[in-house]
């Protein structure tokens, strides 16, 4: 099925209020989203070397504009798997690292099929990092510095994360996912 244009950022909004937001997966988004200063944008790129071009485009946008705190820089037709997506985010660190922007900005993944080292495909935890489309999210790491620095454990974050996702389920958030790329209310 090919994605509408407005559809994977649709999704991807929905993602964050239910699931981000909704669940406390990441405490420091909901402020993020309030403030309006969360950029989600969909990239048409169909290929690697295309996707890369975009992802520059997009830090040196932020890099002008101080009021967009971080980007979700969504892309549906390319890296559909999980394996060329991972693949593929070295190039977004040396990408990094060739604008100088490394320790300016940090590059986090989500992707429909994210699966952590050691866990079967079908983990509860991996949810913590599954998306509805792949994405980028860039970071500003000054903002996320003073985030941790003010959150009172931010090491605990991923273990809570990963009991609260085995208590509701990978069926649960499975449900979860798909209602976020249909726009129902059925989880």
């Amino acid at each position: 099925m090919k994605p509408s244009e407005q559809q994977p950022v649709a999704a991807t909004r929905r993602w964050l209020r239910d699931a981000v937001v909704g669940l406390n997966l990441c405490p420091f988004a909901r402020s993020v989203m309030n403030a309006k200063q969360l950029r989600v944008v969909q990239t048409r790129a169909r290929s690697s070397p295309a996707l890369l071009r975009r992802l520059g485009a997009e830090l040196q946008l932020l890099q002008g504009d101080k009021r967009i705190e971080t980007t979700l820089l969504v892309h549906p037709r390319v890296l559909v798997a999980f394996v060329d997506y991972n693949e593929f985010l070295d190039q977004a660190d040396a990408l990094l690292q060739a604008q100088e922007l490394d320790g300016v900005f940090q590059i986090a993944s989500f992707h429909p099929h994210y699966q952590f080292a050691g866990t079967s495909k079908h983990a509860a935890e991996n949810y913590s990092n599954r998306s509805p489309y792949p994405m980028l999210h860039i970071l500003r790491e000054a903002s996320l510095s003073a985030a941790i620095y003010s959150h009172p454990d931010p090491a605990a974050i991923p273990a809570a994360n990963i009991r609260r996702l085995k208590q509701l389920g990978a069926a649960h958030m499975a449900a979860l996912q798909a209602a976020c790329l249909t726009g129902s209310n059925k989880t």
